[in-house]
């Protein structure tokens, strides 16, 4: 990392900080403002107009298109000027008007976007957001603060996740959905508020998973959903698959872990 004043990849009217560091291999657009605590790795694509302030990291081969603004405060009264972070990951796409805080300093202090996520135009990533890996998120996708999403999950145009949310892994919403409970793992949800529809099978299709590991997905949501148990009665079914279906353990432990987990006054999507 060097100081990013004479890079040929910088536009003349980009403002960029002397003490922001940028490797030499990245492009700045015009009149896109960087901050002094930014750092932005090898590869990555900054377009026209954005601001990137605060104390913000950016990773590898990340392409992020115009009229952005990644690191601001966050958008809680409680903020006194800490220090706080935003940090994202490697070959992410960010797409037009995106807004990403840094975190708050009671909970961690960071918000973070993993790897290879593609995130579409005006969406929210409010302070101590924490976001996976290969995630879809459509346009106007909006989580609220200390929102948890796990690796594969795809929020349909128009989500909504009230605060302090977890949306599991390779689960799925559908447009204007309101997630005000948690979403387990695999659940295709739906509504305001959000209902459990079905479970996300073609994405794990696509996703290389074999024929067990989906009739044992199928069977996490016979318990959750179909046979009106209580949420222990089908933890205890849940757990009692991979007897059955031996090359599910990793899926049946990734629900059993989420469910866990489970606020007892927010709960499931149901």
């Amino acid at each position: 990392m060097v100081a990013a004043g004479v890079k040929p990849g910088i536009h003349a009217t980009a403002l960029i900080d002397p003490l922001a560091q940028l490797d030499s291999s990245v492009s700045v657009g015009p009149y896109t403002v960087i901050g002094p605590h930014v750092r932005v790795g090898a590869g990555t694509s900054i377009g026209a107009h954005c601001v990137i302030e605060g104390h913000t990291t950016i990773g590898q081969d990340n392409r992020i298109f115009q009229f952005n603004s990644l690191g601001a405060i966050p958008q809680d009264k409680k903020y006194a000027g800490e220090p706080c972070e935003l940090v994202i990951g490697d070959r992410n796409t960010i797409r037009e008007f995106c807004t990403f805080n840094i975190g708050s300093p009671g909970a961690g202090g960071v918000t973070r976007l993993g790897d290879d996520n593609w995130i579409m135009a005006y969406v929210h990533l409010a302070h101590d957001c924490i976001v996976g890996n290969q995630t879809i998120f459509a346009n106007n996708s909006q989580l609220a603060g200390h929102v948890h999403v796990g690796d594969w999950a795809i929020l349909g145009g128009f989500t909504v996740a009230h605060q302090f949310v977890r949306i599991g892994a390779h689960s799925m919403t559908a447009l204007c959905s309101v997630l005000l409970a948690d979403l387990p793992p695999f659940v295709m949800a739906q509504g305001q508020p959000a209902r459990a529809r079905s479970m996300n099978f073609e994405g794990l299709r696509r996703r290389g998973f074999s024929p067990e590991r989906i009739a044992a997905v199928k069977a996490m949501h016979k318990a959750l959903y179909r046979d009106d148990l209580t949420l222990d009665s089908a933890r205890e079914r849940i757990d009692g698959l991979v007897q059955s279906h031996p090359a599910s353990v990793p899926d049946v432990q990734l629900m059993l872990a989420f469910l866990a987990d489970a606020s007892p006054q927010r709960g499931i999507v149901r």
